[in-house]
């Protein structure tokens, strides 16, 4: 299935790695872009954006979780996928809490990174479809900020094992979305 013009910008201070995810992004018919520092990214995005934005957790200048904090003040509908050697449950859930789309372990299979590229992309164009619809009609029950981020708490949820169960009063979204987010 070729998603072709999408644009697909790596942040890894490892060159192999760059490469490896660069020669399969190409094969899949998506634009890639490559940078060794978290520098260089805020510097390219000044003039672009990307579809979709991979980072490694651990970099000499920034760290992916700094990019992605950073990233979230200015352009917080990139969706990120977060790559990392270095995987443990903290990461991870760090990861998560920072607005990640998903987190993937090295080593990993390329072919299921460019699965994830463009289920983070399809994913993506939902929520903005969506958003179009709910523009206009400021009364359609789930459109309040903190609503938004319970849909997208849970919707991270939905790709683990867990059990979700929402409930509560009128007005305590915010503690809703306080449990949820430290599940992740």
């Amino acid at each position: 299935m070729a998603t072709p013009g999408l644009s697909v910008w790596i942040v890894d201070d490892d060159e192999s790695v760059r490469w490896v995810l660069e020669q399969a992004l190409k094969q899949a018919h998506m634009i890639p872009r490559a940078f060794d520092s978290g520098h260089q990214f805020f510097g390219a995005l000044e003039r672009d954006r990307p579809d979709v934005l991979i980072t490694d957790i651990r970099m000499p200048d920034m760290s992916g979780l700094e990019l992605m904090e950073r990233l979230g003040q200015t352009d917080p509908d990139i969706p990120v996928i977060v790559i990392t050697a270095h995987s443990d449950l903290d990461s991870a859930v760090s990861a998560y809490q920072g607005g990640a789309f998903e987190y993937l372990p090295k080593p990993f299979d390329v072919d299921q990174a460019v699965e994830l590229i463009r289920r983070a992309l399809s994913e993506s164009k939902r929520e903005d479809e969506a958003e179009e619809l709910l523009t206009g009609s400021p009364d359609i029950l789930g459109q309040a900020q903190s609503m938004q981020e319970v849909f997208r708490a849970v919707g991270r949820l939905s790709h683990s094992s867990a059990t979700v169960l929402i409930t509560g009063e009128t007005g305590q979204l915010k503690i809703l979305t306080d449990q949820i987010s430290s599940l992740l």
